[in-house]
């Protein structure tokens, strides 16, 4: 059940905020109370809590605290594409300070914690605050930088490369937010949802993971995923970890 929560609290609830808008801009010790003051409530969600709904009007941006989630789109059909993953300490929704109405959907990916705060108030510290503006700013930009090179990988890469191309910005997105090392990690998502996110099926995607052991660049234990040969995956996946800014 949502409930208020009080952000003076050690450890402060929003922390993992800080510190991801310190990577992208040195905040003052001002700055960091001024967040850490932010009104907030915290929610619980189960895996496939919907969290922000296309056409929804919004007046509360959410913070992933604990746990993953993916926005998307869906078809008139009912067809569905994940246009991007998120881990803890990424604020999902910060075109909300502008835009009041959503449109695409936010679900939780596995059970997670979120925080609530009000858009009028992340609105007005970033007004006052120029530097925590400017991380605020930072962050929607790297959100479009990744889109753009999610665009890249389903339009233009083939099948193999996609999913190696995912896992590399899992792993280096993971390690950026202090999360542990990248050659080790648990897929949080299911391999239907990998599908949504590359544009395969389950099955294909089920192959292509296959490919990838066989050519050893990783081994898989169910969802558990050891990179064995980083460059190898990076070859074979394009990837370039310069559109992620190296803070996101």
């Amino acid at each position: 059940m949502a409930s208020k929560i009080d952000t003076t609290e050690e450890p402060p609830i929003l922390r993992p905020f800080f510190r991801k808008l310190n990577r992208l801009v040195q905040l003052a010790d001002e700055d960091e109370q001024a967040i850490l003051s932010l009104p907030a409530r915290l929610e619980e969600v189960p895996s496939g809590h919907d969290l922000v709904r296309e056409g929804q009007e919004v007046r509360e941006c959410c913070l992933l605290l604990q746990g993953y989630a993916c926005r998307h789109k869906s078809t008139e059909e009912g067809g569905r594409q994940i246009v991007s993953f998120h881990l803890p300490g990424d604020m999902l929704d910060l075109q909300h300070l502008l835009f009041p109405v959503a449109d695409h959907n936010v679900q939780a990916v596995t059970a997670a914690t979120v925080a609530w705060i009000p858009t009028a108030d992340l609105q007005s510290i970033a007004l006052e605050r120029p530097a925590v503006g400017q991380a605020l700013w930072r962050d929607t930009l790297i959100d479009a930088s990744i889109f753009r090179e999610w665009v890249l990988n389903v339009g233009r890469r083939d099948a193999r490369s996609r999913l190696a191309h995912m896992l590399c910005e899992f792993a280096a997105r993971r390690q950026a937010a202090g999360l542990g090392s990248p050659e080790h990690f648990t897929l949080p998502m299911s391999q239907e949802q990998i599908g949504d996110a590359t544009g395969l099926t389950a099955v294909h995607v089920n192959r292509m993971l296959r490919s990838l052991r066989e050519e050893g660049v990783i081994e898989q234990k169910n969802k558990a995923i050891r990179i064995v040969d980083w460059e190898g995956l990076r070859r074979i996946g394009g990837f370039d970890p310069t559109y992620l800014h190296a803070a996101a």
